[in-house]
């Protein structure tokens, strides 16, 4: 099969195709041939060498794919060779074929757009899991986004306005602001214009947002407790401004606030198996009405995946960039 694959840590262009075997489902796992398959910024951490595949983990980058079920392993039910599905993958998703543990495939309805299918798994594990499980964010709450234009950012922008939250985010331009708006956003805050914790305080008469999600971490997490409510949560998913931070301790625990975070790729099958069997239940009905999408940016062949890297490294992406890997 056709596969993109890291000949060493680097730029984009060390991404290579080439023809590597078809993967065998092992028990419990089905394979999937690949339709589409999702870009996102774990692929760039581990093409650059500092996001290293789990245990067992396929070295081909790729977290995320859309596509028909070609082979059932062992001890699968419930599933058919045919079935039209996306998966959160483990690894290996830049390729013709990939297998996929049970847990972690979501059935799609006839016509759904693959395209479109292949851009919601990462997002959507990483965001529910986060604020809805981890944060439990709860109806009423206010919510802070930063990078709000991003495949998370758009996301997370959905589900608030589904789930019943007030959602603010961070961005850098008038281009995004609009974008995040479009998407339901409720309040916008362009930061080089304007400091967000000021906004904050400001539009919540001091109260401040109950959950706060960050993928910048760095200097932004003192700045995020400062606008966090009593009894706020600050949930970390990334560390793009870095991986340290200096916080006042007696704030914190005269606010009651918590700070939390993870990561989703080294998570063992069983857990990311729960969080999808959440999503099914709580989410993904609206998502196969339409009522969630994720806005693909731009759709790449296979063997340009240098170029959709080098685009999504650009930080302009509003939404998700995709590979076509099959007709």
């Amino acid at each position: 099969m056709r596969a993109i694959a890291i000949s060493q840590p680097g730029g984009p262009e060390v991404l290579s195709l080439g023809q590597h075997p078809v993967p065998e489902p092992a028990p419990g796992e089905l394979r999937i041939r690949v339709a589409y398959a999702g870009v996102n910024r774990p692929d760039l951490l581990q093409r650059q060498g500092s996001y290293n595949p789990p245990p067992g983990a396929s070295p081909l980058p790729g977290l995320e794919v859309s596509g028909q079920i070609e082979a059932i392993g062992d001890g699968v039910e419930g599933w058919q060779v045919g079935e039209a599905v996306c998966a959160l993958a483990n690894g290996g998703g830049y390729a013709e074929q990939v297998c996929v543990p049970q847990g972690q495939v979501l059935r799609l309805p006839e016509g759904f757009p693959l395209d479109q299918a292949a851009a919601l798994p990462e997002t959507l594990f990483t965001v529910w899991s986060n604020l809805y499980m981890r944060a439990g964010v709860q109806p009423g709450e206010r919510l802070l986004v930063h990078g709000g234009s991003s495949g998370i950012g758009s996301m997370a922008i959905q589900l608030a306005r589904l789930m019943g939250q007030h959602c603010s985010v961070t961005v850098k331009n008038q281009a995004k602001a609009d974008y995040c708006r479009s998407l339901g956003a409720d309040d916008v805050i362009v930061y080089p214009e304007e400091d967000f914790v000021e906004h904050i305080k400001a539009l919540t008469q001091g109260h401040g947002v109950d959950v706060i999600l960050d993928m910048v971490a760095g200097a932004y997490v003192p700045r995020d407790l400062a606008c966090l409510a009593v009894d706020g949560r600050l949930v970390i998913i990334a560390g793009q401004g870095g991986s340290e931070a200096t916080i006042n301790t007696s704030r914190l625990m005269v606010k009651r606030q918590t700070i939390t975070g993870s990561t989703l790729r080294p998570q063992s099958d069983a857990q990311k198996a729960a969080i999808a069997a959440n999503i099914e239940e709580r989410v993904w009905p609206a998502i196969i009405e339409g009522r969630v999408r994720q806005p693909i940016h731009a759709c790449f062949d296979l063997e340009q995946a240098s170029e959709a890297h080098a685009l999504l490294e650009q930080g302009e992406v509003m939404g998700k960039i995709v590979l076509k890997v099959a007709d």
